[in-house]
């Protein structure tokens, strides 16, 4: 009964736009998975898929204060939880044990504490709470109020208290304040201006604080707080919309080294003197963006990567001497999770490459090995036989600088097919993210076991190829971005290997959107879509998502509330142009998706069949922006295998 109450909910608060469909297609339960319209799965599909449905990564949460191992995030059953490395190839102690998922972890740096904050929501909702996890005791107690969204949380220097941006003053603002796991009823606010805001670094002496305050992804700003008076100062003031990275204190604090795209195309690194109220640039020779950054205890070394054309890079620099080295020995892959042991001897990463799942290994800094510390299972398959992409540059509608524009994308192209293959354009979101090679197992199958080509563009407005790359799809700009695929789609017709006419398109949240707007204007050379959590009215959705995100949203796709934009983004909605989609359709939804509501999927189904469209419908009860749990992923998996083999391979 518990089950069936959230279920009939959904179905009364949308009786007007389901009625007619809810008459021709039958609902039913499995376990918390709604389901319609998707045939039972053959034993063979989910027999095959079972290997790579047991392949897991591993990704690192931060050494322990003694520097005895590493705690990691990886997942023996249902969820990811807090596991402890002691040693290279050790085995892994699980930590945490829930139901849902357990995000980032913070080690306390106080030797008596010997614990770690971590954070977790419940069914996806995202309203994060966070928790201390005592090791003596091996017990957790939760420190925010249960309600709010909670995040960003970092320890002082001293390891007395900690930093955090919540949002339980009005739902709306992320404010930050400062707490105790002794006394957490007692967390006071340290600054309370409006908007959205989060922590950084706090100063060597723990007297002040950098942080941050988000507008867009073309526009932030930095400052310095101080904690005793609450005296915001801005860091590197400026009438110029500049985007800012992290920010990190030196060791005499006296300046902050952080990254940012002043009167450049790229975010790079860079320093500023607090003082003299300088900066200067410190990689102007890497024509890429500073990704993610972390420094040493001591202070004295700075490690930092780039991402440079979706891949990443690692280096070290001497903060003293400001002067800066590639790491070499690296795999081709995404590299993350920076951290420094308590000694400053080693650096924690976690490395993830398209024929290789996540997996923890540490850097010696005095004579530059590797070693590999985790070795994640992969059900048993043969890595050797996993596809890795090629990085290529397809030609576009539009002209650049007196050329045609081109537009970055990878292929994985599988080496068993015979004649031309079948395509699967996977569509990323954001829109501001960027598809950088990882390990996916059901790309894997895909290519390996059903034949498909993947190509993954990164299409106008993706972020990593500069700042006026990144607003060619803006507000007005919006279906530009959806001409890319359109070039896409010639490009895949000159090709001799690849299947002209067998493509699907794929994509989650903004890259549902992209998938539904694709499937409206190439509907003639498409032959089915997949959408997960997506987009269906850019007007619905900005009036539903959450309110602390509302904001940051109108900045991206225009404000709703402005008749003119609000014509324009119902225009172009794909609900408006539904009955354009003659083609096989997939929607996947988290009914807690905070971000895109259930009721765009909903909507969007309903339009579809309404015109007499196909569509498959899969809703997770305990899920939200995108699935989480292995049972449900599991599930999900198995059917977009069958909707492939059904609508694109036949």
């Amino acid at each position: 009964m518990k089950r069936l109450i959230p279920v009939l909910l959904v179905l009364v608060l949308l009786a007007p736009v389901l009625a007619r469909a809810a008459e021709e297609v039958e609902r039913r339960e499995d376990g918390n998975l709604v389901i319609e319209g998707i045939p039972e799965i053959p034993q063979r599909v989910i027999d095959r898929m079972f290997q790579y449905q047991n392949t897991r990564g591993a990704g690192v949460r931060g050494w322990s204060t003694d520097g005895s191992g590493i705690y990691i995030g990886t997942r023996f059953g249902e969820t990811s939880q807090i596991h402890f490395v002691k040693k290279p190839g050790g085995a892994r102690t699980q930590i945490t044990f829930f139901n849902e998922p357990v995000g980032g972890a913070a080690v306390c740096p106080d030797h008596l504490k010997n614990g770690f904050l971590f954070g977790k929501d419940v069914g996806g909702g995202e309203f994060y709470q966070i928790f201390w996890f005592s090791v003596p005791t091996a017990k957790y107690t939760m420190l925010t109020d249960g309600k709010s969204r909670n995040g960003g949380f970092s320890w002082s220097n001293r390891g007395d208290s900690f930093v955090y941006y919540t949002t339980k003053r009005n739902g709306r603002d992320w404010d930050l304040y400062v707490s105790t796991i002794e006394k957490p009823e007692e967390a006071k606010p340290v600054l309370e201006e409006g908007g959205v805001w989060f922590p950084m670094d706090w100063s060597p002496d723990d007297s002040k604080l950098l942080v941050g305050r988000y507008i867009s992804a073309n526009e932030s700003y930095g400052y310095v707080l101080d904690m005793a008076t609450g005296e915001l100062e801005q860091m590197n003031p400026s009438e110029k919309k500049i985007a800012y990275g992290g920010s990190i204190w030196s060791a005499d604090s006296r300046g902050v080294f952080f990254s940012s795209d002043e009167d450049t195309e790229f975010q790079h690194l860079r320093y500023y003197d607090l003082e003299k109220k300088k900066q200067k640039i410190l990689t102007e020779k890497i024509e890429w963006d500073v990704q993610g950054m972390s420094i040493s205890h001591d202070r004295g070394t700075l490690a930092f990567t780039t991402n440079e054309d979706g891949i990443t890079k690692l280096y070290l620099m001497d903060t003293k001497r400001m002067k800066y080295e590639p790491v070499e020995g690296f795999p081709v892959g995404s590299i993350g999770g920076l951290a420094f042991s308590p000694d400053d001897t080693k650096v924690a990463l976690t490395i993830s490459t398209p024929s290789s799942t996540g997996d923890v290994y540490v850097l010696d800094l005095a004579d530059r090995s590797i070693e590999r510390w985790t070795y994640s299972e992969i059900g048993g398959l043969d890595s050797e036989s996993f596809t890795g992409p090629k990085l290529f540059h397809y030609e576009t509608f539009d002209k650049v600088d007196g050329k045609q524009r081109e537009i970055p994308a990878f292929i994985f192209k599988p080496t068993n097919s015979e004649g031309p293959s079948p395509v699967l354009i996977n569509i990323h979101g954001g829109p501001e993210a960027q598809y950088t090679p990882y390990f996916s197992a059901g790309m894997q199958y895909m290519i390996n076991d059903l034949g498909i080509a993947v190509i993954a563009p990164n299409v106008r407005g993706s972020s990593g190829y500069g700042k006026s790359y990144l607003k060619l799809d803006n507000w007005e700009k919006r279906e530009d971005s959806v001409g890319d695929i359109g070039a896409l789609l010639d490009w895949i017709e000159e090709q001799p290997d690849l299947d002209k006419s067998r493509i699907c398109v794929y994509g989650g949240s903004y890259g549902g959107y992209m998938v539904y707007a694709s499937m409206i204007h190439y509907n003639d050379r498409l032959r089915c879509g997949i959408d997960v959590v997506g987009i269906s009215n850019f007007v619905t959705f900005l009036e539903n998502t959450k309110e602390y995100r509302r904001d940051l949203r109108r900045v991206e796709y225009g404000d709703e509330r402005d008749p003119e934009m609000r014509a324009h983004l119902e225009k172009i909605s794909p609900t408006t142009n539904a009955h354009k989609i003659t083609k096989p359709m997939f929607i996947i939804q988290g009914y807690n998706d905070p971000r895109v509501p259930a009721s765009e999927a909903e909507q969007m189904l309903a339009a579809i069949r309404e015109n007499g469209g196909e569509a498959w419908y899969l809703l997770a009860m305990d899920e939200g922006h995108g699935f989480r749990k292995k049972s449900n992923r599991d599930y999900m998996m198995q059917s977009m295998m069958l909707f492939l083999e059904k609508h694109l391979l036949e």
